[in-house]
């Protein structure tokens, strides 16, 4: 659980980012959170670091970026929002990576495999790290309430090891692939939508094939 400082600092962070399109300086921080001294941001900062909310971005002058928010959910970056907000930095200062578009995915019920390759999408290197990724566009409204909504575009890290809670491309019986959220216990595994309406599905570990996990999530407005 996050302290009260810490708890601030992240809504802070994640505010900032939307609204702006731009991450605080330590100084802002300090002066939010009502601190006299930057120490004292570099100690909450460093906490939230080693526990995964947070991440510093290399070369950056403003360098903190969410991984998660306070509840614990994977934050998921709307790039395209983002530079909207941020035309003339990103374009001046942040490459850009060709990832490959393979195809459809069900955030709802599965359906068949991803479908083949259509073509390639611009994404800013700030988002990527050194996995190997793949982009998917979305159908249906499984996944609503973590944010992901029909049409939206996801980024997807085939080498990521999936964790609990983590969002997934899940193939299974070598057939059909879905985007739910992963839980695995024992021998099974639970894909977990994020809408009431739809129900979590349970598998034994030998019918479900992780393809990758969500890193990121494009929106064209």
């Amino acid at each position: 659980m996050l302290t009260k400082k810490q708890n601030q600092l992240l809504n802070y962070l994640i505010k900032s980012i939307e609204s702006d399109g731009i991450t605080p300086s330590y100084d802002e921080l300090c002066e939010k959170l009502s601190l006299k001294s930057k120490s004292g941001i570099h100690r909450i900062v460093n906490g939230l670091e080693e526990r995964g909310y947070i991440k510093r971005l290399e070369n950056k002058a403003r360098s903190l970026f969410p991984e998660k928010y306070p509840n614990g959910q994977n934050y998921i970056k709307d790039i395209y929002f983002i530079e909207n907000k941020r035309k003339n930095i990103l374009k001046n200062n942040i490459e850009n990576t060709k990832v490959p578009l393979l195809g459809k995915i069900a955030a709802g019920l599965p359906i068949e495999a991803i479908e083949n390759f259509d073509d390639y999408l611009d994404v800013p290197n700030t988002f990527l790290g050194s996995g190997e990724y793949y982009a998917l566009k979305v159908e249906g409204e499984s996944m609503i309430e973590a944010g992901i909504h029909e049409h939206d575009t996801i980024i997807i890290d085939s080498k990521k090891t999936p964790t609990n809670g983590d969002i997934v491309v899940a193939l299974i019986d070598d057939e059909e692939v879905t985007l739910k959220r992963f839980r695995k216990k024992g021998n099974t595994i639970a894909l977990e939508p994020s809408n009431k309406v739809f129900k979590t599905h349970i598998y034994g570990q030998d019918r479900v094939k992780v393809q990758g996990v969500l890193t990121s999530l494009l929106r064209f407005y």
